[in-house]
């Protein structure tokens, strides 16, 4: 359902929220490593996640991107719709053309209330919320290795 851009972009900022800060910025080169990502399509999506105030960043010698405070605040929702056309979640699962609720697909009311919880989650979790959930996660299968 997401596009490999809106999965980078959410990874990069997921790893710039536990990664960086206002004094500790991070270079579109030094993500791009850490993540395994190509360098020259990280660092468009990270100038779009700056241009629309997803993320922050500084030029210069010392500069890079990082979140503030206000940035945090932000949803996926966000990362997504900044990347990708969003009304693709308005799209039959099947790809049918008509498929609504008077001319419902095959699996349509299974997709539906699922697609509506993932899209309300999207839409009211915050990065930081994510970041925390994210930081967790990885720390408990370091655990469990």
């Amino acid at each position: 359902m997401l596009s490999k851009a809106s999965k980078y972009a959410i990874t990069a900022v997921l790893y710039l929220t536990n990664s960086s800060n206002k004094q500790h910025k991070l270079g579109s080169k030094q993500i791009a490593k850490a993540l395994d990502i190509p360098a020259p399509f990280l660092a468009k999506t990270l100038q779009e996640l700056t241009k629309k105030k997803i993320i922050s960043s500084v030029k210069g010698p010392n500069g890079g991107f990082y979140l503030s405070k206000e940035n945090e605040n932000n949803t996926l929702f966000d990362i997504i719709a900044c990347i990708d056309d969003v009304e693709k979640f308005n799209d039959c699962y099947l790809g049918q053309f008509e498929c609504n609720e008077d001319k419902p697909c095959v699996v349509h009311h299974l997709y539906f209330p699922f697609k509506n919880e993932l899209i309300n989650k999207l839409k009211t979790k915050t990065i930081l919320e994510m970041s925390n959930e994210y930081a967790h996660n990885n720390n408990l299968t370091q655990i469990l290795k």
